[in-house]
């Protein structure tokens, strides 16, 4: 059992990354805890759901666009410095979002400004921590610290959805979001006491030349390339949260409770893949190991759309809301291990990333490989969206799932490089 425990030798061997990983902890489910809170209130403002998806946009827009000159600034400065005056202004646009809700301000558009300034910080400050990483760990121990950030966000998404809807329903968003505040000195007090990382290569001032400098990079790098690839292959052709809503309302039961649990499971199998992540770091063929997992999430994708098409032709009444099916379960088992496959491909993907990347460039490419993460689940629901108009939504998930694992196993064979990617001798 010891082996299959998630490795905590980077947190005893380095304490500056034990200070940094705890401090993320802390204010990871405050960060989930008021972007929920924020839709809400949006939505008791408005009465409206396209307002409500409207914040989506305007948090990715700046996500994407700092994300990449977050990246590039990263591997101009001192990355502490860059952490730490980003993490500042994700505080004080929390505290912001607060007074607003003190205030009873309730402005649409206020909100909407909020999150947008929060999002392009948020843009600056993970590109930037990650790529702090590799300087505080030994290069071996990579997966477990990275297994080690996959507990503390699956606690996030798991944790944070719910525990926004009971604080708003019980004290008020004000106090929502002054919990979200509360965190955040002790995660600035983690970056602030770190070691001063400067660039290895000269300094340069960071701006488009230097962005695209990164993505010329990436072109000339198979290995790092491919990890973009196959996670923008997996998000694209089987990301099934635009569905849900759908598969709650008519073909599972159950409304927003099944949807609740659904979204839970996904996040829940992320923190098992975590808890029980000892075994990664013995893992040297990373890149057999990421084409695998993500084959597992199409299968496990595929599954969950089998089981939506038996419900939806069972002759079962279909509960109602707030009540549960018997589909329920077996289709949140199916999101579960959905969830554990994409952790373990975010692991692997992750140290590669951090590996084979010259120290000179890891901001950059850690900069796209967040526009990676934040872009492809979108444009993953717009592709669901879709096609649910014309296959349905079990259809989906199962034409999905099954093209996910087609063209991840095609792109795989046209990659023998990558197949054979090993840990002990990485090589971008």
């Amino acid at each position: 059992m010891p082996r299959l425990l998630a490795d905590i030798t980077p947190l005893k061997e380095s304490p500056a990354f034990r200070r940094l990983y705890i401090g993320t902890s802390l204010s990871a489910i405050g960060t989930q805890l008021t972007l929920v809170a924020v839709s809400l209130q949006i939505y008791a403002i408005t009465q409206s759901t396209l307002s409500v998806g409207l914040l989506s946009l305007f948090a990715l827009v700046p996500l994407v666009v700092a994300g990449l000159y977050g990246g590039a600034a990263a591997d101009a400065q001192d990355r502490r410095k860059g952490a730490l005056y980003s993490g500042a202004a994700l505080w004080v646009t929390t505290m912001l979002i607060a007074v607003q809700a003190w205030i009873g301000l309730d402005r649409v558009g206020v909100l909407y400004a909020l999150i947008a300034v929060q999002s392009g910080a948020a843009g600056i400050n993970q590109p930037t921590r990650s790529s702090i990483i590799p300087r505080l760990v030994r290069r071996e121990l990579l997966p477990a610290a990275n297994a080690l950030s996959m507990i503390t966000y699956g606690l996030a998404f798991t944790v944070g959805p719910p525990l926004a809807g009971v604080l708003v329903a019980q004290v008020g968003y004000a106090w929502t979001y002054t919990v979200d505040v509360v965190p955040f000195p002790s995660a600035l007090g983690a970056l602030f006491r770190l070691p001063p990382p400067p660039p290895e290569a000269p300094p340069r001032r960071a701006g488009l030349a230097t962005v695209l400098e990164g993505f010329r990079f990436l072109g000339t790098r198979p290995n790092i390339r491919m990890t973009f690839v196959l996670d923008l292959i997996a998000m694209i052709t089987s990301q099934p949260r635009a569905l849900l809503p759908a598969v709650g309302a008519v073909l599972i039961g159950g409304g927003e409770l099944t949807v609740g649990i659904l979204l839970a499971s996904s996040a829940f199998g992320s923190v098992l893949a975590g808890l029980f992540s000892g075994p990664l770091g013995h893992v040297h063929r990373q890149g057999l190991a990421v084409i695998w997992s993500i084959a597992g999430w199409g299968a496990s994708v595929a599954g969950f759309g089998c089981v939506v098409v038996m419900a939806g032709s069972s002759a079962l009444p279909v509960p109602g809301e707030g009540e549960l099916s018997l589909w329920v379960l077996p289709a949140a088992l199916c999101l579960v291990f959905a969830g554990i496959a994409d952790s373990v491909s975010s692991v692997f993907r992750n140290t590669i990333l951090q590996s084979a990347t010259p120290d000179a460039m890891r901001g950059r490419l850690q900069g796209v490989f967040i526009v990676v993460v934040a872009g492809g689940p979108r444009l993953g629901d717009l592709a669901a969206g879709g096609q649910a108009t014309w296959l349905g939504e079990g259809g989906t998930a199962v034409v999905g799932g099954l093209a996910c694992i087609v063209l991840v196993l095609a792109v795989a064979r046209c990659q023998p490089r990558f197949r054979q990617y090993d840990s002990r001798t990485p090589e971008p």
